[in-house]
């Protein structure tokens, strides 16, 4: 039976989910609201983070990007495992991992190291890569029929969206009371409730023919993400030199086996076929490059909001609270719409609004204005939260529902690869013209210099220490080589904005509101 059978079997046997259903759905939007709001904590902590712990510029980027990094290279195996052993079950051990270090992680602030706090993000990305997957595979099987399932995957990806909306304004709080260790405690209230209505609310699912465990396609596939991210991260920090081609040549190897080896497996970890797909591969694309974009913008707008404009955790988390919840209503707008327009349309039309608030920002030309940090992110936030409901939903429609593990686990892979790239690259970018740009005052002692050269946050710090002509003129200096950064970067955000939308365009092409792909 072919990849296209199985789908339109699967569709045509689809019955309409009840109230229990739905409650369902309310249970596992409580993982996803953690993940979003935990992701933008962190963004808005960041600032305080750096005074705290004086991390370098590296271990700054490791601090956001090593979460991700253990997800890239668990996603696929965690969704396969799920698929296998049951999605539930994987839910609930994730959940209850993801609680228990997220309470050591907030410990960090009591016994500060920079180092302590990247393990236990680490430790998190294990937890985490078990929670992601399983909400969305559960989707699959919860709503078999495809208007209740494209509803139902608009509010997933929604409270996305909503989770970052309530991150700023949840962190901005705790932020400005307690030590920044706290926003990590907010998982324990959130998962508790899961804990104790999914195994009454949520239906066990499973692949009803798995094969057998294979640890050589584990290996296989941790083998291939991991060098490839880390050679992305050492690229935007050191540029390139020899470590990152290395790291990537290794990455592409073992990609290749992996690949290779699910080919040959009567039961592979991960159905190639579905890469074949138009749909599927297109609307992944269309997610990474989505996410870039997101992240990155939040990666350089929050420390501008706090370091040069001056804003408290809490005001710069409601400046951006327009654009957050923009994206949500056009996360669920854009659902009767997607009924009757083809993706290929309406992911392009989207788009088209986010690469206008990329050009809002590369052009602005007053840097302590709110209105254009607003606008900006209220025209991303609409296109990115429309593409982002469609794709996702294409991307589980072009799977079958027991194939629906492994395939929630490579939309989530492109995913958190996004994160890390948005910060990674864009972050990368921003820190190196940042450097290049910044032109230390005469006067400044040459060990605060070094510091205030590493990253806007060291040159705050030292500013504070030096006499306040001074000071104030290094601060000028570190704001105006910042901006004249964020100017670049936000023009490469546009293009990749752009480039989705012309994948969107010629991948999608034939994809209709019923049917997964021709």
């Amino acid at each position: 039976m072919t990849l296209t059978e199985e789908i339109a079997i699967a569709d045509g046997q689809g019955r309409r989910a009840d109230w229990r259903g739905w409650a369902a759905l309310g249970v596992l939007m409580l993982p996803v609201l953690l993940v979003s709001v935990d992701n933008t904590v962190l963004s808005f902590a960041l600032p305080e983070i750096a005074r705290a712990l004086s991390p370098s510029s590296a271990q700054q980027l490791w601090i956001i990007d090593v979460y991700p990094l253990v997800l890239a290279g668990l996603l696929v195996t965690m969704g396969s495992l799920g698929d296998r052993f049951g999605r539930r079950r994987l839910l609930l051990i994730g959940a209850t991992g993801f609680a228990t270090v997220s309470a050591l992680a907030a410990f960090a602030a009591f016994a500060p190291s920079a180092e302590w706090l990247i393990a236990a993000r680490a430790s998190m990305g294990v937890f985490g890569a078990m929670l992601m997957p399983s909400t969305l595979s559960l989707l699959r099987s919860i709503f078999t029929d495809r208007d209740q399932r494209r509803l139902a995957i608009a509010v997933w990806a929604s409270m996305f969206s909503a989770g970052a909306a309530l991150g700023p304004i949840v962190g901005g709080l705790l932020l400005e009371h307690f030590s920044w260790g706290s926003v990590f405690l907010m998982a324990v209230p959130v998962l508790v409730p899961l804990l104790l209505l999914a195994p009454f609310l949520v239906p066990e699912s499973r692949d009803p023919h798995p094969g057998r465990i294979d640890p050589i396609s584990i290996a296989l596939s941790m083998l291939t993400m991991v060098p490839i991210v880390y050679a992305i991260k050492e690229f935007a920090v050191k540029g390139w030199g020899v470590l990152p081609p290395v790291l990537v040549a290794i990455g592409v190897v073992f990609g290749w086996l992996f690949v290779r080896r699910q080919l040959r497996l009567s039961s592979p970890m991960l159905d190639m076929r579905l890469f074949t797909r138009g749909t599927f591969s297109g609307a992944l694309l269309v997610n990474l490059l989505s996410v870039v974009a997101l992240v990155g913008f939040l990666y350089f707008v929050t420390q501008h909001l706090q370091l040069i404009v001056g804003l408290s955790p809490l005001q710069a988390g409601l400046a951006l609270v327009p654009g957050l919840a923009m994206m949500i209503i056009s996360g669920l707008g854009v659902v009767p719409i997607s009924r009757r327009v083809s993706p290929r349309i309406v992911i392009p039309a989207a788009l088209v609004l986010s690469t206008a608030g990329y050009i809002v920002i590369a052009t602005a030309t007053d840097p302590d204005s709110m209105i254009e940090l607003v606008l900006a992110f209220a025209l991303l936030g609409m296109g990115i939260g429309a593409a982002e409901t469609v794709s996702n939903e294409l991307v589980l429609a072009s799977a079958p529902p027991a194939k629906a593990g492994a395939a929630s686990a490579v939309s989530e892979t492109a995913y958190e690869l996004g994160a890390v790239l948005g910060t990674a690259v864009l972050g990368g970018i921003l820190t190196a013209m940042y450097r290049f740009g910044m032109v230390v005052p005469a006067g400044v002692p040459a060990e605060a210099a070094d510091a205030a050269r590493e990253t806007l946050a060291g040159a705050v710090n030292v500013a504070q220490d030096l006499p306040a002509p001074l000071g104030a003129e290094l601060l000028d200096a570190a704001a105006h080589a910042f901006d004249a950064g964020v100017a670049v970067t936000a023009t490469i955000g546009a293009v990749l904005v752009v480039l989705a939308g012309v994948i969107a365009a010629t991948t999608l092409k034939g994809s209709h509101s019923r049917r997964a792909d021709h």
